[in-house]
């Protein structure tokens, strides 16, 4: 085998290579089939292979490819733009590349907010453990997800202060609803130690993703954090970078619990993995004082609100907007989330099966380890179905867990599918975990 000049996520680790995509199938250059049944990472939310979307691609770059955004706008981006307003209500859209750069942009934009009004001294951010917000510097201070964090400590914000809403292993050993959401009262006690003149912004994931493997806020959670935000003058920032764009069932997350945020993030399903875009959607309270100052938001990359990218978006939105694919994910959650209940009696070791929509995680029993999700995870290529490992346990380190998140137009027989391979793949790690 010839050397490999690519810096791969493990270095030395054998990858297959894959030659392309239909559906929810993946084909490698040996003729290798795989279920996507976590879309790539929580991201092709659409499938492989999708034709008009690869057509609108072709011809927008059959007009321009790229364009600076300091120089000029462009059609896809505006329309793009003017899509999300209508979808989500939220009058301002920055493009960029990737979540990450979406919730640093977000991070910017609410200090930012204070700053225009002369209220410079709120500029920290807070944030919850057992969150992932992104691996640049910024995002990752903000995540509370030790792992990824550990390599970066010294150079990286203190953010995480709040406990996350993990009922399961509650970090106050409390239990929902005797609890009076606790867990949510303490971002009100950890504002009024640092001072709320300090703090521009709290920022969270409506259901918690890599750093979980999709834990779901108890009901009224939301609702209590948005009055907390208000209450103390903070700005609430939601990362839905993962459950946006229909992912729940819904365009936005936050909807189902009729909570509005002051910023949200999205991206991953925003192109469904056909161009790399993300954006962070900003509200007209927020922007109206850079409107009435500077008028400059002070972020932006090469490649923000590229035209091939925001086509490849905009075609995404219009075919699921097209098919009525959104409407549809709730029944299939449900659907698969019962087939997972009955995997669970099978195998014991599954403590939790848990999520919204076709966000589904399942935790195993404490102690099993990030070695147990590896090994399902292997055992799942070896069984011909993709899974997302997940951090795990109140240490985000000694817990295990996996997301099953397939395509959005998944049918029923391909979920059904997706459980017969998930089955396999679980016997086959506990025949090994015994060994």
């Amino acid at each position: 085998m010839l050397r490999s000049h690519l810096i791969k996520p493990l270095i030395g680790e054998y990858y297959p290579t894959i030659d392309y995509g239909k559906g929810i199938y993946l084909y490698d250059d040996s003729g290798q089939e795989y279920i996507d049944a976590c879309s790539g990472a929580v991201t092709a939310n659409l499938g492989h292979g999708m034709e008009d979307i690869l057509q609108s691609i072709v011809q927008q770059g059959n007009k321009v490819a790229f364009v600076y955004r300091s120089q000029f706008s462009n059609q896809p981006a505006e329309e793009l733009a003017a899509f999300l307003y209508e979808k989500t209500g939220y009058a301002w859209s920055f493009f960029v590349n990737s979540g990450s750069e979406a919730v640093e942009t977000a991070i910017k934009i609410a200090i930012q907010h204070w700053q225009e009004q002369g209220r410079s001294s709120k500029t920290r951010i807070l944030s919850r453990w057992l969150s992932y917000h992104g691996i640049t510097m910024g995002a990752l201070s903000a995540s509370g997800h030790p792992v990824r964090r550990e390599r970066f400590d010294g150079h990286l914000g203190d953010w995480p202060t709040v406990e996350p809403p993990y009922c399961l292993r509650c970090p106050f050993g409390k239990e929902y609803s005797s609890c009076g959401l606790f867990c949510a009262d303490q971002l009100d006690t950890m504002i009024r130690r640092i001072g709320a003149d300090q703090i521009a912004a709290f920022v969270a994931e409506p259901v918690i993703g890599a750093a979980g493997g999709a834990i779901v806020p108890p009901k009224g959670y939301e609702k209590r954090i948005r009055e907390i935000c208000d209450h103390h003058d903070i700005l609430y920032i939601s990362d839905e970078v993962m459950t946006g764009c229909g992912r729940t069932g819904t365009f936005l997350t936050l909807e189902q619990s009729g909570v509005e945020a002051d910023i949200v993030t999205i991206g991953k399903g925003l192109s469904a993995g056909y161009a790399p875009i993300a954006a962070t959607l900003v509200s007209d309270r927020v922007m109206n004082p850079v409107l009435s100052g500077s008028k400059v938001v002070m972020s932006g990359h090469t490649f923000s609100g590229n035209p091939l990218s925001a086509a490849a978006a905009l075609a995404v939105l219009k075919l699921i907007d097209k098919e009525d694919i959104i409407s549809q994910v709730q029944s299939k959650g449900t659907y698969m989330r019962n087939l997972l209940e009955k995997l669970k009696g099978e195998f014991p070791f599954i403590e939790e099966v848990r999520g919204k929509g076709l966000l589904i995680g399942l935790e195993m029993v404490e102690g099993a380890g990030s070695s147990f999700t590896s090994l399902i995870v292997k055992k799942g290529i070896q069984n011909g179905i993709l899974l997302y490992p997940a951090a795990a346990g109140i240490d985000g380190r000694s817990g295990s867990a996996i997301m099953i998140a397939p395509p959005l137009n998944s049918s029923k027989r391909d979920l059904e599918e997706i459980c017969l391979r998930l089955k396999a793949a679980l016997r086959d790690a506990a025949a090994e975990w015994k060994e």
